[in-house]
């Protein structure tokens, strides 16, 4: 019996857990993310109708918070909102600053800190559990984005969530597809090594 054969990685790991563990890579691992995801911010198309845009940053942030943990995915969030109020052009469209948005952002924060704490758990494993880690995390990002949308506009409820929900239903449930594939898929080569 070879001892070299690879055993599955515990419950209670991250993706980010598999690196060697140090203060550099916990600081490379934040910084990665919060520019990832305002890489993915870029990737912003116009909602007709909206002030929101349909971007990659909801992806980003739900997949950071994922492969990051609670965390180390609540500091990446964390950096990207406070450089972005500082200035950083890397919100949606290379925009910074307090926008109407900006409440999607706040439940992207709480969003990548509760699907991390969900992967710790072994949400990330397989495919319908984390079609259902996705769908939280969407869920918070719209529970904190919609009723800022609707304060900062002025809009009724029901107008901020035609503006701020409805049009982006498609593309989050595309979304979730992407993640249900890439992160169960990530840990099962992780396991072969």
């Amino acid at each position: 019996m070879s001892t070299a054969a690879a055993t599955p990685a515990r419950t209670g790991q991250v993706l980010a857990d598999l690196l060697p563990a140090s203060r550099v890579r916990d600081a490379a691992l934040v910084l990665g993310g919060a520019a990832l995801t305002g890489l993915a911010a870029q990737i912003s198309v116009p909602v007709p109708g909206s002030p929101v845009p349909v971007t990659g940053q909801t992806f980003a942030a739900l997949l950071v918070g994922t492969a990051l943990g609670a965390g180390r995915g609540f500091v990446a969030l964390t950096l990207y909102a406070v450089a972005g109020l500082a200035g950083v052009p890397w919100f949606a469209s290379g925009t910074s600053g307090v926008a109407p948005s900006f409440g999607y952002i706040l439940g992207m924060i709480l969003a990548a800190t509760v699907v991390g704490a969900l992967a710790r758990r072994g949400a990330d494993r397989s495919m319908l559990r984390m079609a259902g880690t996705m769908l939280v995390g969407e869920a918070i990002i719209y529970a904190v984005g919609v009723p800022y949308l609707a304060l900062a506009t002025g809009m009724s409820a029901t107008a901020a969530i035609a503006a701020g929900l409805t049009p982006f239903l498609i593309g989050d449930a595309l979304k979730a597809a992407l993640a249900m594939g890439a992160l169960p898929t990530a840990w099962k080569f992780a396991n072969k090594r």
